[in-house]
């Protein structure tokens, strides 16, 4: 199907890759976030912006990361004091590095298929 009837069929969807990341970074805004975060049964909270706002600074410093664990020991240490992982979980039950990447508009990495990541296909 074209472009522009995707747009008229289902205009508001978003051009998302097989594996649901956005396909252009640039496009993404707060009211996306919030509507990835509907498709995923999550209402979004301050607790879950702080998550997103880190995870999009940490993408703009390091670029894609080599590793999920990276990602995931980022997210560790930066939340250790509400709770670290569990924390983490409670906000994105689909693993933070998964869930929360997608939602921030950032290409999930390739490895994350541990659960402590989440899952991505």
């Amino acid at each position: 199907m074209p472009d522009i009837m995707k747009f008229i069929v289902n205009e508001g969807a978003l051009d998302k890759d097989p594996a649901g990341n956005l396909i252009a970074l640039n496009d993404w805004s707060e009211d996306i976030a919030r509507k990835l975060a509907r498709e995923m049964k999550i209402e979004l909270k301050a607790d879950h912006w702080e998550v997103i706002n880190f995870l999009r600074d940490l993408y703009r410093q390091q670029g894609q990361p080599a590793h999920a664990r990276d990602v995931l020991h980022a997210l560790e240490e930066r939340f250790e004091k509400k709770g670290g992982r569990k924390h983490l979980y409670l906000l994105f039950p689909g693993g933070a590095v998964t869930q929360g990447s997608r939602i921030a508009g950032l290409p999930v990495p390739k490895d994350s298929t541990d659960p402590s990541f989440g899952t991505a296909i």
